[in-house]
């Protein structure tokens, strides 16, 4: 009775453990090499870029029938024209630093009233 009771939920553990392994090996999903054989496939098609899997992306190379020196000129005409602003680097706009009608020995005094009156403390912004 004892080895009954034993070999029986051994014997279904092996069967479903077999069941389980032939599941495994049947499974649907490809291997890599064969996701490597398609990836090589799609690119040789021009299906997908290098790199990306996008199947409908442009290609990654586009050309242009304009020199870099017919762009350099058009830009430079626009700019001329007030069409387009220049940005930080401004090669022919004057200086534009900040001027002040306040004085250093002005600033300071003012910076030197507002601590002793306590709106500001040492190391901090001017209010």
């Amino acid at each position: 009775m004892k080895s009954t009771l034993i070999w029986t939920p051994l014997a279904v553990t092996v069967l479903v453990l077999a069941q389980a392994a032939s599941a495994q090996t049947a499974s649907s999903s490809p291997t890599r090499e064969q996701v490597k054989k398609e990836c090589a496939e799609a690119r040789k098609a021009g299906k997908i870029m290098d790199g990306e899997c996008q199947p409908d992306a442009p290609p990654a190379k586009a050309t242009s029938a304009t020199t870099r020196a017919d762009v350099k000129k058009d830009a430079e005409q626009a700019r001329k024209a007030g069409k387009i602003e220049d940005g930080e680097c401004k090669p022919d706009a004057p200086s534009t630093k900040g001027t002040s009608s306040t004085t250093r020995a002005e600033v300071k005094a003012d910076c030197a009233a507002a601590r002793k009156a306590g709106k500001i403390q040492d190391g901090q912004a001017r209010p």
